[in-house]
């Protein structure tokens, strides 16, 4: 199963040549999914060659214009395209007043059905489940209400070894032996044990989505051993008081809520527009975490199965 992230927009609040509003879209085999949806984001769809219809669910992280302000095109945009299909989204408390008042004041009656779900912030949990994820949410700390995500696969069964299938084994018992147990006859005598006869499933993969926040070591906890995680790192290190006071991260302190974390592989993005390059930002990072890498526009990143 296909399980990846293609960065849409990775910029921060002011625009910048070459750099998109925040905007992420992950695809976990046939479900779509996209978290946040900075200005512009449709048309970052568009250059993917992605139709936005395919869109299952929406995540937005927090109510700063450059990560939702490209909502209210999206959503429109959809309508008019006829989507018939009902569409999920999820975010911070006020949200669903906003698109209200939009809709009001626009005269906009959307062609689906859209299910909002109100976040709170603070209280991270589970949110949302579909046949092949589950996502919970992470408290971030940033100068309004923010949260994060993290996009788990569910565990698949084992698999059966084809060439020791035999005529008498019935579908009752490769169910069984893909769940993990043995098969018995009537009597009680050992037929096939699961560990002869299937192989492991490959390991459940995961994805972590930090928006805009502080330098959080509490985070660590709930971010152990992801596969893939994306921080913010707005500023670099010698900016550290700044980061401070206007509640971002700096890249060298994405890099160690992933080394304190285990995790794969880092991503880091958001970069403040001072710096023109993200060379520097990228550096400072590694300098920690050697495995990190930018979330630039338009490149995909694949979780590969293990």
């Amino acid at each position: 199963m296909t399980f990846q992230v293609t960065i849409l927009g990775s910029g921060s609040a002011l625009p910048q040549p070459g750099r998109h509003f925040s905007s992420q879209l992950l695809t976990a085999g046939h479900e779509c999914f996209l978290i946040d949806c900075g200005e512009g984001t449709q048309y970052r769809l568009l250059e993917q060659k992605f139709r936005p219809s395919r869109l299952r669910a929406i995540f937005i992280s927090h109510l700063h214009g450059d990560h939702y302000f490209g909502l209210f095109g999206l959503l429109n945009t959809l309508s008019l395209g006829k989507r018939t299909e009902e569409l999920y989204l999820f975010g911070p408390k006020g949200l669903g007043d906003i698109l209200t008042e939009v809709f009001r004041h626009s005269s906009t009656r959307l062609s689906y059905p859209l299910h909002y779900h109100d976040l709170d912030a603070d209280n991270p949990g589970p949110i949302w489940s579909t046949p092949t994820l589950t996502i919970h949410t992470l408290t971030l700390r940033h100068r309004v209400p923010c949260t994060g995500f993290v996009f788990r696969e569910k565990s698949r069964a084992r698999r059966i070894i084809k060439e020791k299938i035999t005529l008498d084994m019935t579908y009752e018992h490769m169910r069984l032996l893909k769940e993990g147990q043995d098969v018995y006859d009537k009597e009680g005598k050992l037929l096939y044990t699961y560990e002869e006869y299937t192989l492991a499933p490959p390991k459940p993969r995961s994805y972590a989505y930090c928006s805009d926040t502080a330098y959080l070591p509490d985070l660590v906890p709930y971010l152990q051993d992801v596969d893939l995680l994306y921080h913010e790192a707005t500023f670099l290190d010698d900016l550290t008081e700044r980061a401070n006071k206007t509640f971002h991260s700096t890249a060298a302190q994405a890099a160690r809520i992933a080394e304190q974390s285990n995790i794969g592989k880092l991503l880091i993005g958001h970069l403040s527009s001072r710096y023109l390059d993200s060379d520097a930002s990228l550096l400072e990072a590694r300098s920690v975490f050697p495995n990190t890498f930018m979330a630039a526009e338009g490149v995909t990143f694949e979780i590969a199965a293990q």
